[in-house]
């Protein structure tokens, strides 16, 4: 098997434990609130401790993995929030858990930048939309998986003991990944002289690791209208998914009046819509790339994909059955995912060698519209008597995104044009 192949593996792993991590949390809602007496706003902060965590560290994160690699940040990073999944399970109150939380969160922040620096490195430049997909579809199935087996693991070993498991296996990955992986193909001992000249004639811009890389400042960065696109629509996109990873458990529960595993068997139904819309899109991304349609093959996808995510919010809280939402939720995240592969792409075409730090600035806005569904959503329950505040709010913002994907362009790289 070429190792390429198995660099997608390994990164697959990982993001799917990524998500069974990020959402036990959730589905472990009503023992953990019962135990340590939270109240549902207490709840919200806590899940916003972790996205505000996530969002804080990624660019200084992305940084890092273009600086040391792959190889050294991602199995730091691993291991750091496997500790604090542990951890998760000594909290004593309200304040422990929302520290243990944050830090859990900024560990978390690593992932996604290491892997796209490991992309960039090891994934010619006509495979990476499939790979990129590849790798959310594995993040929303471990989070699709983590709705039913949760609970009952739970329910059989309880949330301390389940939470310890999960570190021990994070830990695991991580000692694996180190001892395997090397942050260029030609340090790997196992590629063959076929897949490395393969790899180093179709990446990007087929550079050398000895080639001097020139530095990319922050304000730079910042000063490009792409970087600001990318973190507008980001905003969006994250604010639509995230809800499946924080209230979406407790919502269906509450509202349709379901146990406890008949809510984690319907809310794992919008998670695997979004595995399809990661693996949708990324293969549609290449195609449209191989056909010659390099700025399309980034756009289409994306405006495609909030256009689904708005209908699907705007329609799923009118229902007054859960088979109803469910569908039109499914629908919803099958598109938000569709953004994803495009996305992250987009920041790699126009990073190149900085794409770690270019991605994790793009996710850390992404992530602050996770922050703000985790508080929002509980206090415009309690402030509007019900949930459609909320959904309407994150309909428009899919519209705005689209106006944004619009303005996008993946040929105007960050190194190669002044900042405005």
């Amino acid at each position: 098997m070429p190792r390429r192949y198995l660099v997608v593996v390994a990164t697959f792993l990982l993001s799917f434990l990524l998500y069974v991590d990020r959402v036990c949390i959730s589905t472990a809602k009503g023992p953990i609130v019962s135990d340590l007496g939270l109240t549902d706003k207490q709840f919200g902060w806590i899940l916003s401790a972790f996205a505000f965590g996530y969002a804080l560290l990624q660019t200084p994160s992305g940084a890092l993995a273009d600086r040391y690699g792959a190889r050294r940040i991602l199995a730091s990073v691993v291991g750091f929030w496997s500790l604090f999944t542990g951890l998760t399970a000594a909290a004593w109150n309200f304040v422990s858990l929302l520290v243990v939380r944050f830090l859990f969160g900024a560990g978390e922040a690593g992932a996604f930048p290491g892997m796209a620096r490991a992309v960039y490195s090891w994934i010619p430049v006509r495979e990476r939309g499939l790979v990129k997909g590849i790798n959310f579809s594995a993040s929303r199935l471990g989070a699709a998986a983590t709705m039913p087996v949760l609970p009952w693991m739970i329910a059989t070993l309880g949330w301390h003991l389940s939470f310890v498991i999960l570190m021990f296996i994070g830990l695991a990955w991580a000692a694996i990944w180190w001892l395997w992986f090397r942050d260029e193909p030609a340090e790997h001992p196992g590629i063959s002289k076929e897949e490395l000249a393969h790899i180093l004639a179709n990446r990007q811009d087929a550079d050398s690791r000895d080639t001097p890389v020139r530095p990319l400042p922050f304000r730079r960065m910042l000063g490009h209208t792409n970087m600001w696109l990318m973190m507008g629509q980001y905003f969006a996109s994250n604010f639509t998914f995230f809800f499946t990873l924080s209230w979406l458990f407790p919502y269906v529960k509450q509202t349709y009046h379901l146990e406890y595993t008949q809510a984690g068997f319907y809310t794992m139904f919008p998670l695997i819509g979004g595995a399809a819309g990661n693996i949708a899109s990324g293969l549609l991304v290449d195609a449209l790339y191989r056909a010659g349609h390099h700025r399309i093959s980034r756009r289409v996808p994306a405006i495609l994909g909030f256009l689904l995510a708005g209908t699907g919010l705007y329609f799923s809280v009118e229902q007054t059955e859960v088979w109803g939402a469910v569908i039109w939720l499914t629908i919803a995240i099958f598109g938000a995912d569709m953004t994803l592969s495009p996305s992250w792409s987009f920041c790699i075409d126009i990073g190149g060698r900085h794409a770690g730090k270019v991605s994790g600035t793009m996710n850390k806005a992404g992530n602050l519209g996770s922050a703000v569904v985790a508080i929002v959503f509980p206090y415009l329950l309690a402030w509007t008597g019900g949930p459609r505040a909320f959904f309407y709010i994150g309909a428009a913002l899919n519209v705005l995104a689209i106006i944004l994907w619009l303005l996008a362009n993946p040929d105007r790289k960050l190194q190669e044009e002044p900042a405005a």
